[in-house]
C-alpha cells in the first residue's frame, strides 16, 4: 500500500510506503497518518521528563490536542534516553501562556511558548499550516528561505512543515499512540535521514537542514538518503544567506555534543566545513600534521563529554583557527616587528574578524581564545621568574591542554610538554628548583659570559 494511501489503521496492517509518492505528493493531508498503537511502539513515559509530562497532561485537560513531537520521540525509540522534550498542540501562543504562569512567549520567526521548571524549558510549539492567503504571516527570501512562519493550521499540515522523517513523529497523550504521516517510524528503524517534500525545495526553504543532516548523522549513525546528498551537493552555497548569529548556534550543536569528530568528517566529505570555516578548510587540504592535530582535538572534546567533563567553544574555534592565525602571525611578526605573542594576538584579532562574516563568535569566546594562543610562545621558556608566572595565568590550563596537542603531532618537542606536565604537580621548593635547571630551548649548555672591563687609558 503507497504511501498517502494508508488511512488511519494500526502500524501492523499498513505496508512499506512508497518515498516517491511522498516527494510528488508532500501534503496529502490526514489520509497518510498511520496511528502506532502503544503495544506496537516502545517509547514510555518513563523516558519523559516530569516537565513534559506536565506540560502534556494540562493541554490535554484544557481540550486541546498535545504531542511530544521531534527529536524526543526519535531518541526514545532508538533508546537514547532523551534530554529534549518538545511539544506540539492546537492551541496557540496565547492560549498555551494562559495556561503556564512559568510560560513567556519568545520568537519572531516561529512564535513559540517556552514553559520553564526549574532549569529545564519545554518548547511549545502551535501547529502549523501553509500560508494560503495574501495577508498570511509568512516571508521569504530570494532565495526561498523563510524569514517568517506564523501561519496556524491542524497536526495533519504541520507535519509536512517539518524536515526530516524521523523528526515527524508525534506522540499522543492522550492514548499513548505515534501518530506518523511520512513512513517516519520505519525510517529511524531502519536508521534513515529523509527530508520531507522535495529536497531542494526544503534546503532552499531553510538551508541549515544541511548541518542538521550531518549532525544527526553523525550523532545517530544514520545514513543520509541519496536523495537529501545529491540536493546537498549544489546548495552548500546557500549557508552564506543563513544569519551569522544562527550559525554559531547551530556550530555549538555540531560540535559540543559529544560527536564531534564524525560530525567533522562528514561536514568535510559533504563540502559544509568550507562553508563554515573557510581560513580553516584551505589549510586542512594541504597540511597533513594540521589534519592530526584537528582530529586530536576533536576526539579530546568527543571524550571529555563522555566523561562528563566540560567542553568550551573557544578551545575548538583556537584549534579550527590556529594555524591561519600562526601563519598569519608569522608575517605581522617581521613586518611590525613584535614577539610572536604580541602577533599571535594581534594575528588572532584579524582572522576572528573574518571568520565572524561566516559565524557570528561572542566576545566570551574570542578574547579568552585570544590569550590562549598568545601564550603557546611562553612554554619554551622553562626559566626564571617568568616562566614560573606562567602557571598562575588564568589561562595556563586551556593553553597547556592545547600546547599538550600540538606536543602529540610534534608541533612542540615532547620534552617541553614532560615539563609543564611535570612542574604542576611539584611542590613549590621542587618547582623553583626546576625553572632554575632548565634552560631555554637552543640555550642550554651555555654558560653566561663575564663583562670584559676596558682596559685604563692611563699610561
Amino acid at each position: 500500500m503507497p504511501r498517502g494511501q494508508a488511512g488511519l489503521l494500526s502500524y501492523g496492517a499498513l505496508n512499506h510506503a512508497n518515498d516517491s509518492q511522498l516527494k510528488n505528493n508532500p501534503n496529502p493531508g490526514p489520509d497518510a497518518l498511520k496511528v502506532i498503537p502503544r503495544a506496537a511502539h516502545n517509547v514510555s513515559r518513563n523516558e519523559i521528563s516530569d516537565g513534559a509530562l506536565k506540560v502534556l497532561y494540562r493541554l490535554h485537560k484544557a481540550g486541546y490536542k498535545s504531542f511530544l513531537v521531534g527529536g524526543g520521540v526519535r531518541d526514545a525509540i532508538l533508546d537514547l534516553h532523551p534530554k529534549d522534550f518538545d511539544i506540539a498542540t492546537d492551541a496557540t501562543p496565547d492560549e498555551v501562556r494562559s495556561l503556564f504562569s512559568n510560560c513567556r512567549l519568545i520568537g519572531r520567526r516561529f512564535r513559540l511558548a517556552h514553559v520553564r521548571f526549574g532549569r529545564e524549558v519545554i518548547e511549545v510549539a502551535t501547529f502549523r499550516a501553509a500560508a494560503n492567503h495574501a495577508d498570511d504571516d509568512i516571508a521569504h527570501d530570494t532565495e526561498g528561505r523563510i524569514l517568517r512562519d506564523n501561519v496556524y493550521g491542524t497536526i495533519d499540515e504541520d507535519v509536512w512543515r517539518r524536515d526530516f522523517t524521523c523528526n515527524a513523529l508525534y506522540y499522543n497523550i492522550a492514548d499513548f499512540s505515534i501518530w506518523d504521516y511520512t513512513n517516519g517510524f520505519e525510517d529511524v528503524k531502519n536508521k534513515r535521514l529523509v527530508l520531507i517534500g522535495d529536497p531542494v525545495q526544503r534546503l532552499r526553504e531553510d538551508p541549515v537542514r544541511m548541518l542538521r543532516a550531518v549532525r544527526f548523522a553523525g550523532k545517530l549513525g544514520f545514513t543520509i538518503d541519496d536523495s537529501v546528498v545529491e540536493a546537498m551537493r549544489g546548495h552548500t552555497n546557500l549557508l552564506s544567506n543563513v544569519p551569522a548569529a544562527r550559525l554559531f548556534d547551530e556550530f555549538l550543536k555540531l560540535f559540543q555534543a559529544g560527536y564531534a569528530e564524525p560530525t567533522f568528517e562528514l561536514l568535510r566529505e559533504h563540502k559544509l566545513f568550507g562553508e563554515l570555516f573557510p581560513a580553516t578548510e584551505f589549510e586542512l587540504s594541504r597540511d597533513e600534521r594540521y589534519m592530526g592535530f584537528t582530529r586530536a582535538a576533536l576526539r579530546n572534546s568527543d571524550e571529555r563529554v563522555a566523561e562528563g567533563k566540560s567542553v568550551t567553544p573557544m578551545f575548538l574555534l583556537g584549534v579550527f583557527l590556529w594555524l591561519p592565525i600562526k601563519k598569519l602571525a608569522a608575517i605581522t611578526r617581521v613586518e611590525e616587528k613584535m614577539s610572536e605573542s604580541q602577533a599571535l594576538s594581534l594575528a588572532a584579532y584579524e582572522i576572528v574578524s573574518q571568520q565572524q562574516r561566516r559565524i557570528s563568535i561572542p566576545k566570551r569566546f574570542t578574547v579568552p581564545m585570544r590569550e590562549m594562543l598568545a601564550l603557546q610562545p611562553r612554554f619554551d621558556n622553562r626559566r626564571g621568574k617568568r616562566g614560573m608566572n606562567l602557571l598562575d595565568h588564568k589561562r595556563f590550563r586551556a593553553a597547556y591542554d592545547f600546547m599538550l596537542l600540538r606536543s602529540e603531532v610534534g608541533e612542540v618537542p615532547g620534552e617541553i610538554a614532560k615539563f609543564w606536565t611535570d612542574v604542576q604537580s611539584q611542590s613549590p621548593e621542587e618547582r623553583a628548583v626546576s625553572f632554575q635547571l632548565h634552560a631555554n630551548p637552543g640555550k642550554q649548555g651555555s654558560a653566561r659570559r663575564r663583562r670584559r672591563r676596558k682596559p685604563s687609558r692611563e699610561a
